[in-house]
């Protein structure tokens, strides 16, 4: 079973010691004082809370490891109690959804799903629920949840308790997708084109596609299944952004996720990929069901328009090499030649040059120069796109993304410290390379402040990492390490546009309207972080919706970090109480009387069966079980 931690009584040392930093830490927080304004009084509480250990602090038990079981509390609050609790200037305490809601994905329902069209899939795609119908309430872990075992061990093997489905286990059982054996799931590699295991298959597309040497860095796997694609890239310092829909593969993208691969609940339909331009090195396809020969190359085209110049599309199965496998595909060799021939004259209508075809894998790549004539290519539309980075909801279209000076990218790990191409072009406004460079130092001052607090952010705790306003990826850059990924989110409220500068990095992310639940599973994510998110929606949505699905998306004994300016994180600590969140606010690291702060937080072990109960007096007092 995955790890178990516990922690011991602490020695009369350690607490000589915290007593010490107590005593300095007060001085210290006096002495820097300045006055006596309202902001002055916080600065000082805070030195105070941190040093001291006020009930939530790190020397009072506000703990960064995984206990698996025993410290949370029962809420009893229903929303009319959480509402009138609000208004009487208490903190509203927010009650334990139905346990059938375990596995909730708001914008993915599957009720709200089937009143939309089938036409282009749009019924898989997101369909969100009004404002009148979002849930307010916490959603329950399953009964015996765990945290997930620690990468790498988390590729092969999930906990049964975390996504109890058997049915791919049956449905998938002869290509070697995910076996059942008693308390957990594993995952030999295999998938729907590569039953003898992912490495075998990913040997044979690096003898045209360059994974080595770093040149290869970002893929998109589309219809992922159980993203063993991704997982088994991961060794060879590739990252996989891998997408599924909700739908009758049960828990696909929860497994993927569960085993700490990048995924979310996707599909190519009628609306753009929450991509820029010029994202990805590598789009994959294994047998995903997309129609590539429909739609006159519509899907193709978004593929181009994700894909970088000099990028590669590889598409295994149907109809490749239709004539040897058209009996096993159930399918009439007239129908397979056609869709393969409609491939064949998208693709040359994209100035894609077709490298190789082996076995039932085929493989095109985008020419590596935007500007080079394409004498061959029929009449198509070029898209007419004044923000080209403006996709979020925008529907796609039959027409080719024009060509834009795309600049030539490092390999991997380089590209991560290099300036890179948008930033250097002048393509994102304010942003110069000496002011990228003292971004990047900026983040790296705030990760290591946040190491202070929580020493885990060096270790194994935590795989998979969101942040969820991203910028230029500096605090991914500054976390960075090959035991964790981050999933960096640009918000569309975002004044600038700089999610093609954290593809250009070598790292990955999406857009996202914060206002609007995220396209993932609940329990997906270790640790998130955000900057000023809620001054940036402040004016756009409810803040306690946002801190709920945070809540939704955290795993149990999760962390959450949060930068914004202190009377926004004071409202949203008062709020986090009723959340069973436990929580710690932290001076900003270069001067007490700035106004921005931090507020650290865990999310309390509980499930939908009452595991994870607590005293009354433990809940009053913000106690952890280690106290």
């Amino acid at each position: 079973m995955a790890n178990k931690s516990s922690s011991g009584a602490r020695s009369p040392l350690s607490l000589v010691v915290a007593m010490a930093l107590c005593y300095f830490f007060y001085v210290l927080g006096a002495w820097q004082r300045s006055g006596y304004g309202k902001g002055d009084r916080i600065a000082a509480a805070v030195n105070r809370q941190t040093a001291c250990g006020g009930p939530d602090a790190v020397a009072a038990g506000l703990s960064f490891e995984t206990h698996h079981g025993g410290d949370a509390a029962a809420a009893t609050a229903n929303a009319s109690a959480a509402a009138a609790a609000a208004a009487a200037g208490a903190a509203p305490e927010f009650a334990p959804c139905a346990a059938a809601l375990a596995d909730h994905t708001p914008c993915h329902d599957q009720d709200r799903a089937m009143k939309f069209p089938r036409k282009n899939m749009v019924y898989r795609e997101r369909h969100c629920p009004a404002d009148g119908e979002r849930l307010q309430c916490l959603i329950p872990a399953p009964p015996g949840y765990v945290t997930p075992f620690p990468w790498p061990k988390s590729r092969d093997y999930v906990p049964f308790a975390n996504a109890p489905y058997k049915s791919l286990t049956v449905e998938k059982a002869v290509q070697n997708w995910v076996q059942y054996e008693g308390a957990v799931f594993r995952f030999p590699g295999g998938g729907t084109q590569f039953p003898q295991g992912a490495d075998k298959y990913i040997d044979r597309l690096g003898s045209v596609v360059p994974f080595a040497g770093g040149h290869v860095r970002t893929v998109l796997d589309t219809g992922c299944g159980v993203a063993s694609l991704g997982a088994y890239l991961d060794s060879r310092g590739v990252i996989a952004m891998s997408f599924a829909p909700r739908d009758s593969h049960e828990a696909q993208v929860q497994f993927a996720l569960e085993r700490g691969v990048p995924a979310f609940i996707g599909v190519l339909g009628s609306v753009k990929l929450p991509f820029p331009p010029r994202s990805f090195d590598m789009a994959h396809c294994s047998r995903c069901l997309i129609p590539w020969g429909g739609n006159g190359g519509m899907y193709m085209m978004e593929i181009d328009r994700v894909l970088r110049p000099g990028g590669y599309w590889v598409l295994s199965g149907p109809p490749i090499n239709w004539k040897t496998n058209h009996k096993a595909w159930e399918r009439t060799e007239a129908d397979l030649a056609a869709e393969q021939q409609r491939i064949e004259e998208y693709a040359a209508m994209l100035c894609w040059e077709k490298v190789t075809e082996m076995n039932e894998v085929g493989i095109w790549r985008k020419r590596p120069d935007p500007a080079a004539a394409c004498p061959d290519r029929p009449a198509v539309r070029t898209c007419d796109e004044a923000n080209p980075n403006d996709v979020w909801y925008k529907n796609m279209e039959t027409c080719i993304t024009p060509p834009a000076g795309a600049g030539e990218l490092q390999p991997f790990p380089a590209r991560l410290a290099a300036v890179p191409p948008r930033i250097s072009s002048g393509a994102v406004p304010g942003f110069t390379a000496e002011s990228y460079a003292e971004e990047n130092r900026r983040w790296e001052r705030h990760v290591a402040a946040y190491k202070k607090v929580n020493y885990k952010l060096s270790s194994e705790r935590y795989r998979n990492i969101m942040d969820m306003n991203a910028g230029v990826g500096g605090f991914a850059a500054a976390i960075f390490s090959p035991k964790a990924w981050v999933m960096n989110v640009v918000p569309t409220a975002a004044e600038l546009s700089t999610l093609g500068v954290v593809y250009e990095r070598g790292l990955i992310g999406m857009y996202h309207d914060w206002c609007e639940a995220f396209s993932t599973y609940p329990r997906t994510y270790d640790l998130i972080h955000a900057n000023g998110i809620f001054t940036l929606h402040k004016d756009r949505c409810k803040m306690e919706d946002i801190l709920l699905e945070m809540d939704r998306i955290l795993r149990p004994e999760g962390t959450v970090i949060l930068r914004d300016d202190v009377e926004i994180l004071l409202k949203v600590q008062r709020t986090a109480k009723g959340m069973r969140w436990k929580t710690l606010m932290a001076n900003h690291e270069d001067s007490p009387n700035i106004g921005e702060k931090v507020l650290f937080a865990v999310k309390r072990y509980w499930t939908a069966a009452g595991e994870g109960s607590e005293s009354e007096e433990q809940k009053n007092t913000g106690s952890s079980s280690e106290e």
